[in-house]
């Protein structure tokens, strides 16, 4: 796949580092640590080392592919050059869908969190603060990737505020006895919490599809995806052991809302408000980062011919893709106002793990295909070790997929494949009626 020409290269490693951050770091973490005590109480952080082991791993893989394949689309991009447009059409549209009902869901949850203090927004005025919300992310990242970067920046270092400040005034209030490992666990229940942990840490396909406007992609990507993920995971340790050492036997009382029961107990009201705001902060800059990155993924989909011309559309001034960035905003904003669509939102949770896997695949592939390159790539040490192990460790997670879940997943993958067919039987019958049109040798009298 060429390189995306006509779109600025504007993103650095800070930029790509925070975009990781950002799209890490949303809902999860104001209910991850009473999830992850529910399975293995104060043993908890065996899970996330575990976990961010393997995270690790898939970054990895994400960083050799992505310093390789420096075309705008990110994971399909990469899975695309790797295997085919077969393989890339799949990616393309369960990457999108996938993403897209969870932005949907993350807006029905700013609205239940905005409305704990005004109630009105999360019923009558729902939709209006869908239709701001959407339409606004959309503007701010139609005129211009250096803008969506610069929101996303400020949204990010908002949200680690309450956090950081979390962690700081909590540190000298943890008894050491609630850190004590009093109950015992099983292999299974360090499976099912560290499948927990790894939907907490996706991001790293929705930071990349950005790949085209990467300043220099053999440097910024395996650079800021590491940052990025290191950040992500010496937070993540961090207000376990706060919110663990404060909370003890009690934070399983407090799922739905375990940080802001530390923060009432650090801060009292004034606690609340700010966890409140840093979650609302967490979930707009969540959206946002996916209207930046999500529809160069239907941009790069239009330039190969799988979706719409229009789509592939740049604007003039701007140099962005504001065609596909206002169909995504719509369509986001259409799946928010008008349901959750819970068993799709599983879908495509369950989803990512298969986009996952193609990029570990591709990483091995591309190792043994010759592609143009834009400069020295990235190489992980060891050769194809790392992504060995990466697939194994995917097929670890996907083990405790529901049967329900791989139904759903298996359903959508044919139907997918069904379109794809019919997608190249109606473009093949209209080449060859185009060949069958005969050509005048003599020129047209006007």
């Amino acid at each position: 796949m060429e390189p995306a020409k006509d779109l600025k290269r504007t993103i650095g490693v800070f930029g790509l580092a925070c975009a990781v951050v950002n799209m890490t770091i949303g809902t999860g973490i104001f209910v991850l640590p009473a999830l992850v005590a529910e399975h293995l109480g104060a043993a908890a952080l065996i899970c996330y080392f575990i976990c961010g082991l393997l995270i690790f791993l898939i970054a990895l893989c994400f960083a050799e592919t992505g310093s390789k394949v420096t075309g705008n689309g990110g994971t399909y991009a990469y899975i695309e050059t790797a295997f085919g447009p077969f393989a890339g059409f799949l990616a393309n549209n369960i990457f999108w869908i996938s993403c897209c009902l969870s932005d949907a869901a993350v807006a029905n949850g700013l609205s239940k969190t905005l409305g704990y203090f005004y109630p009105p927004l999360d019923a009558a005025f729902r939709p209006l603060l869908f239709l701001l919300l959407f339409s606004g992310l959309a503007f701010i990242n139609i005129r211009g990737a250096k803008n969506g970067v610069k929101f996303m920046v400020i949204s990010t270092l908002a949200k680690l505020i309450p956090l950081l400040l979390i962690i700081g005034f909590g540190i000298s209030q943890i008894s050491v006895e609630n850190l004590a490992w009093t109950s015992s666990f099983t292999l299974g229940d360090i499976s099912s919490a560290t499948l927990i942990l790894f939907f907490a840490f996706l991001g790293i396909e929705n930071a990349v599809t950005n790949s085209g406007e990467f300043k220099n992609p053999s440097r910024v990507v395996p650079l800021g995806i590491l940052a990025g993920i290191s950040v992500v995971l010496v937070l993540y340790v961090s207000i376990q052991v706060v919110t663990q050492g404060i909370l003890g036997s009690q934070l399983t009382s407090f799922k739905d809302a375990p940080l802001a029961e530390v923060s009432r107990r650090l801060f009292a009201y004034t606690g609340i408000v700010l966890i409140t705001i840093g979650a609302a902060i967490s979930m707009v800059g969540s959206i946002s980062g996916a209207i930046l990155a999500i529809p160069r993924v239907f941009f790069a989909g239009a330039r190969d011919g799988i979706f719409p011309k229009f789509l592939g559309n740049v604007h003039s001034k701007y140099a962005t893709p504001h065609s596909a960035i206002i169909v995504y905003a719509m369509i986001g904003c259409f799946f928010a106002v008008f349901g959750a669509f819970k068993q799709l939102i599983i879908l495509s949770t369950a989803s990512v793990l298969l986009i996952y896997l193609g990029v570990v695949l591709a990483t091995i592939r591309l190792r043994f295909k010759n592609i143009p390159l834009a400069g020295k790539p990235f190489l992980i040490p060891g050769g194809i070790i790392v992504p060995v192990i990466a697939v194994a460790a995917i097929a670890w997670l996907l083990s405790g997929i529901s049967r329900q879940e791989v139904v759903a997943i298996v359903t959508a993958l044919g139907i997918l494949s069904l379109v794809y067919i019919l997608i190249k039987l109606i473009t093949g019958k209209q080449q060859r009626l185009a060949l069958k049109v005969p050509i005048s040798d003599h020129p047209v009298k006007p």
